[in-house]
């Protein structure tokens, strides 16, 4: 069964590309997603809308190739059994290191069982305009990794953005197999269908990521009952230079969305932000990556939740008390 690994830095449009991907998938195939999170409060698979024909299971609480490995495996093996996917799609978090995921996925475990095709990395050309990101391990090793490239965000970008990023790709060695310019973040279905096995370079796990193994664990907050109307839950986590700050309501509290929307805003450019929310104009998903904020109607309605990537070198932000007093039960 092939499993595509759909890799990318922070904001750089892996989800809407997913998206694409799904609205192209053939009819009689089904299909399952696994979307990996940095965050303790999954937001991701929220960002999906139900479909008979397309699985999605959620991941929150850490990168798959350290922390989240165990659990990988563990969720991988139940959703083949009992879902029986003709594909696989594995969106790891934007800080996960694609290595630890790919040394799991070619052992024992899956061996036989999952073909691991061309590994995509998206790469929003902008991101090479800041220097913290090109001197990220994890950045550049996850299109060291990758087969092939999806140039992202480029309603976004300038000219020379564009020219840019596709030298910097052009750089990497062996090449990519192809590099993609995603307009509007689609990609052509036969691009996946049509792709080889996964040619990764031997490239191992940063000392970084390593040093995060820990404690394997099964517990997720996903589809834990909402908290109380007025008392939001708060989840917080920092490792490889990042804090997560993740933060549920109960469905009956509403927000005023212009305020909402002003309010994410008025955070520092660098934040990654991604939520969905029950507002005065009905349920909506919140996007924001590098200072861009979407708005777009969601079919969830389990709750209200919100997810704030930063820097650790950004200055700290009372994130729950900003968006409190914006509810309104």
């Amino acid at each position: 069964m092939p499993v595509h690994i759909i890799t990318g830095f922070l904001g750089s449009g892996k989800t809407t590309l997913i998206h694409s991907l799904i609205e192209q998938k053939p009819v009689d195939e089904k299909w399952a997603i696994l979307v990996n999170e940095f965050g303790q409060i999954g937001i991701d698979q929220a960002m999906f809308d139900a479909r008979d024909d397309v699985v999605i299971k959620g991941l929150p609480g850490g990168c798959l190739c350290c922390q989240l490995a165990f659990v990988l495996q563990a969720a991988l093996v139940n959703l083949l059994a009992r879902s029986k996917p003709d594909r696989v799609i594995i969106e790891p978090s934007g800080l996960g290191h694609p290595a630890g995921l790919l040394d799991l996925l070619r052992g024992e475990a899956f061996h036989e069982v999952v073909e691991v095709r061309d590994i995509i990395a998206t790469l929003d050309p902008r991101r090479l305009d800041d220097a913290r990101a090109r001197q990220h391990d994890t950045f550049r090793d996850q299109l060291d990794m990758a087969d092939a490239v999806a140039l992202t965000m480029l309603d976004q970008s300038t000219p020379e953005q564009r020219s840019a990023a596709h030298a910097f790709v052009a750089e990497r060695w062996p090449p990519r197999k192809w590099v993609q310019e995603a307009t509007q973040g689609e990609l052509p279905m036969s691009l996946l269908v049509q792709s080889g096995n996964a040619e990764a370079s031997d490239i191992s796990v940063p000392a970084s990521h390593q040093q995060l193994a820990a404690t394997p664990s099964l517990e997720g907050s996903f589809f834990d009952a909402p908290p109380p109307p007025g008392k939001p839950q708060r989840e917080t986590g920092t490792s490889l230079g990042y804090t997560s700050t993740g933060l549920r309501w109960h469905p009956s509290e509403r927000f005023d969305l212009d305020s909402l929307a002003n309010c994410l805003g008025e955070l520092p450019q660098q934040a990654r932000i991604k939520g969905v929310f029950h507002t005065d104009s009905g349920w909506k998903r919140l996007n924001r990556a590098n200072g861009a904020l979407s708005i777009e109607t969601s079919a969830w309605r389990q709750d209200s939740r919100l997810e704030v990537i930063l820097p650790d070198t950004a200055p700290t932000i009372d994130i729950e008390a900003r968006l409190c007093s914006l509810t309104q039960a």
